[in-house]
């Protein structure tokens, strides 16, 4: 499946981004029914940071909700959607915030990432230690 060997570069990322964040090749209304909480009451395991009730999932992305612990920031709204792998690559869309996130790695996905992630789409959304305007 995608989920288990898929492969692309930073570009093939960013074109997925453009396309969660201005839809030209679907339309609109199935972008928001893809990343907005497919069943959002339903419980589930997020993996690497546990069990989440609820745990809400779009058709395709991950959803943020309320998550705790999450591998978004503290900052991202609950809006915020996207994906994660064990190859150590992210990419996250907030539309509440207008950002987007693409981070590759040459480094697996552990708990490496559970600690830097956060801390990264934090600095990006503007709140964490490495805020500029501190």
């Amino acid at each position: 499946s995608a989920g288990a060997g898929a492969r692309g570069t930073v570009r093939d990322l960013v074109a997925l981004a453009r396309a969660w964040r201005s839809p030209q090749v679907v339309h609109r209304a199935t972008l928001e029914r893809a990343t907005h909480p497919h069943r959002p009451d339903l419980a589930g395991v997020l993996p690497g940071f546990g069990h989440q009730d609820p745990n809400p999932w779009g058709l395709g992305p991950e959803i943020r909700g309320h998550k705790q612990p999450h591998w978004t920031g503290t900052a991202n709204s609950e809006a915020t959607f996207g994906h994660f792998g064990r190859s150590g690559t992210l990419l996250w869309v907030d539309p509440v915030a207008d950002r987007t996130l693409i981070a590759l790695t040459d480094e697996p996905f552990g708990p490496w990432a559970a600690r830097a992630w956060p801390l990264l789409a934090d600095a990006v959304l503007g709140t964490g230690p490495n805020d500029p305007s501190d």
